[in-house]
């Protein structure tokens, strides 16, 4: 019998939901439909594919080797199902993006401003999260492009240079180092505590990394994955934090105070799949994203 999609998606599901019963209720069939679909499948490549033996359907060893092929060509499929539907003339279509926290106060709101009014008849799915969920999604083929930093990227992931963003102490406009003209050094923070975003988040690492190569280690009072929340907290306290320049331009009640040494800049950058079909869409949307960041 001839391998059929439907085989797949239904083994991906049981594999997923680690059950029949729910895996024929998110596919929308019956119980018995499903595993005679299973059944099939499994004569096919001939082997067993599933162990049913415990209260949990597991993959088998084959089973765990033939998924990982099974996710990989339905990734391309679909990928390929959306170059064959792209509109060329964008009247239609939708375009999934991904960015880190910190370009949702000063980056975000204008691209999406700008595209929307030249492109209205496209979807923009915009999430926030984190530098690995964005290239995991890529290579996923969940999102169609990322906003990001250089650093490590993932086998399959390239990145386009958009600009270099530095990071300074930030402080509401009543702090007691508001206005310093010199620059505060790393030992001058110790009597004031930090209100940071939480672990896993790419401005976390390196501040982390700059402070335990200086050797102090700042108490934290505030951490959050919120950049909302921190630029509030920060504002309203005499907590200090740790914002790209741009962020602090866009918040007046907020202020930048010079670090000795300075905490290294970084590479801002527009990330995609490297074997990924390009969409109109994301074409138009790089190019809106160079042209704003001022890449070449």
């Amino acid at each position: 019998m001839a391998l059929e999609l439907r085989h797949l998606r239904s083994l991906l599901a049981v594999a997923e939901h680690g059950s029949f019963t729910r895996a024929a209720e998110a596919l929308h069939l019956s119980q018995p439909a499903l595993s005679q679909q299973i059944g099939q499948l499994e004569r096919t490549v001939g082997a067993q594919l599933l162990d049913r033996s415990g209260r949990t359907v597991r993959p088998t060893d084959a089973g765990t080797v033939f998924l990982r092929h099974a996710r990989s060509a339905l990734t391309e499929l679909d990928a390929g199902t959306r170059a064959v539907l792209d509109v060329q003339d964008l009247a239609h279509g939708r375009l999934r993006l991904a960015h880190t926290p910190t370009f949702s106060t000063y980056l975000i709101g204008p691209l999406v401003q700008h595209f929307r009014a030249c492109w209205p008849g496209i979807t923009l799915d915009v999430r926030e999260t984190t530098q690995d969920a964005i290239e995991a999604g890529l290579l996923a083929d969940e999102l169609d492009l990322g906003l990001a930093f250089r650093g490590d990227q993932l086998p399959g992931i390239t990145g386009e240079t958009l600009f270099v963003e530095r990071l300074g102490i930030v402080v509401g406009i009543d702090h007691p180092l508001a206005g310093r003209p010199d620059p505060v050094g790393m030992r001058d923070l110790g009597p004031y505590q930090l209100a940071l975003f939480t672990g896993g988040f790419t401005t976390r690492a390196r501040i982390d990394a700059h402070f335990a190569g200086h050797g102090i280690r700042p108490p934290h009072a505030v951490e959050t994955n919120s950049l909302t929340a921190l630029v509030d907290v920060v504002r309203r306290t005499t907590l200090v934090t740790v914002l790209p320049d741009r962020v602090t331009r866009e918040h007046p009640e907020l202020c930048t105070v010079p670090l000795d040494p300075a905490l290294p800049a970084r590479t801002a950058v527009l990330l995609r799949r490297a074997a990924a079909h390009e969409s109109a869409a994301a074409r138009v949307f790089g190019r809106l994203v160079r042209d704003r960041c001022g890449a070449p």
